[in-house]
């Protein structure tokens, strides 16, 4: 029985660690989703507007 409990406990430390492993692949999955977002949301804000800034007006 010894050796049962000892196996279940190994075994319980083993999913406690895939689990945190899986935590960090899905946060870092989500940072890199959110960058990718932002950056496309400049890409299409840039689109609707592509000469704004490039021209100075001004009179002497």
């Amino acid at each position: 029985m010894d050796m049962t409990l000892s196996a279940l406990s190994v075994n319980a430390s083993s999913i406690d660690t895939s689990s945190a492993v899986g935590l960090a692949m899905v946060k870092k999955s989500l940072e890199s989703i959110e960058a990718n977002g932002d950056s496309l949301t400049k890409m299409m804000e840039a689109s609707v507007t592509p000469y704004l800034g490039q021209n100075i007006d001004y009179t002497v």
